[in-house]
């Protein structure tokens, strides 16, 4: 009773907090009409429909940002974030940014434009999980919103253009048109605000400026992060092998995950390991993680953990130096990239109930 009490305080404040700036009924940005956005009727699921839940706050109730605007990190604008607040970052070519957690509690969705590249960035408070993607749907681009609904625990989407619903950790659009398509992921790394700012002090930050009226400086799920036995939606299965709520990095192939615990990384480590017949490379510390599936002249490279209080984040026997992102900064291979992992940060509890009896780095 006291949970549902809790939700239902907590879904009335979102839903007042609904009332400021910007649009319930967001247009996709390839339809100027400004017609609301379109409703999906298809009764065709991927996942059992009634495990679909109602979140509460409805479609777009939850509103996503779509015209996000930034600021340096050195900026007056970034001094709300603490040295261990967490962030989601994302390079690509000459953009560096930063989305923190304080802002993706209350929007989970921000559509963005990096580069020339249409992106997604999408966060579940409930899971902690968050993910890259490239803004697309039937290869048109478009942006994503809330659906307001949740699949075991976790985010559902829906792109604009179709109206789709997609599940963000089975990376998959379960409900529409485009049913069983997948998203083009684009790599991130969360990390806290102190480290980021070390890897790339010259990135730009999600600013508070969002065009709504928002408390970012409260956590909106109340001690939902630190209370292991809290949940607002009861996910299944539940797996013991880990407090439900501690944050882990976990390496996802096919219907399997393997577990890597960030205290298993303090102070700095670069292993290979094999999963699922493939072999990767996972490097990272207490702070952050990121791993990178070795393929071709790549898997005889020998690799070491070297951050260096810049860019740099590891190196190898032939005297490459790499970033968190698998990028070859300086040495024969420069300009190499390394494969990307499918990879997630997230709650335990979350991984073992997409990805069942995941294993876990021993």
């Amino acid at each position: 009773m006291k949970t549902k009490i809790f939700y239902l305080f907590m879904m009335a404040l979102v839903i007042t907090s609904c009332s400021g700036g910007g649009d319930d009924n967001l247009p996709d940005p390839d339809n100027n009409t400004g017609n609301p956005p379109p409703i999906n009727t298809s009764p065709d699921w991927l996942i059992p429909r009634d495990e679909v839940k109602d979140g509460g706050p409805g479609k777009d109730g939850i509103p996503s940002l779509d015209s996000p605007k930034f600021v340096n990190a050195s900026d007056s604008g970034a001094s709300f974030l603490k040295e261990d607040d967490l962030v989601v970052g994302v390079v690509i070519g000459d953009d560096i940014k930063a989305y923190p957690h304080a802002i993706l509690d209350w929007h989970e969705i921000v559509n963005d434009v990096i580069g020339s590249n249409f992106i997604t960035i999408n966060y579940c408070p409930l899971t902690g999980t968050a993910f890259g993607w490239k803004s697309m749907a039937d290869g048109v681009n478009t942006t994503f919103g809330v659906s307001g609904l949740l699949y075991n625990t976790n985010l559902i989407l829906y792109d604009r253009k179709t109206g789709t619903n997609w599940s963000q950790l089975k990376l998959q659009a379960v409900n529409g048109s485009l049913i069983g398509d997948v998203p083009l992921l684009v790599n991130v790394v969360e990390t806290t605000w102190k480290t980021w700012r070390t890897l790339y002090p010259n990135s730009k930050v999600l600013s508070l400026d969002t065009g709504f009226s928002r408390n970012y400086n409260n956590y909106p799920y109340g001690d939902y992060k630190t209370n292991q036995n809290f949940f607002i939606f009861a996910p299944s299965p539940l797996n013991s092998a880990l407090p439900n709520k501690e944050r882990i990095y976990a390496i996802m192939d096919e219907n399997v995950a393997k577990v890597y615990q960030f205290q298993k990384f303090s102070g700095g480590k670069a292993i290979k390991d094999l999963f699922n017949g493939k072999e990767y490379l996972v490097v990272g510390n207490e702070n952050i993680i990121n791993s990178f599936e070795l393929t071709g002249n790549h898997s005889s490279l020998i690799f070491t953990y070297s951050f260096t209080n810049g860019e740099q984040f590891f190196k190898d026997n032939e005297g490459n130096k790499w970033s968190v992102f698998g990028k070859a900064i300086e040495g024969p291979r420069t300009g190499e990239v390394l494969k990307t992992s499918k990879s997630v940060v997230s709650f335990w509890f979350a991984i073992a109930a997409f990805y069942p009896n995941p294993v876990i780095y021993n």
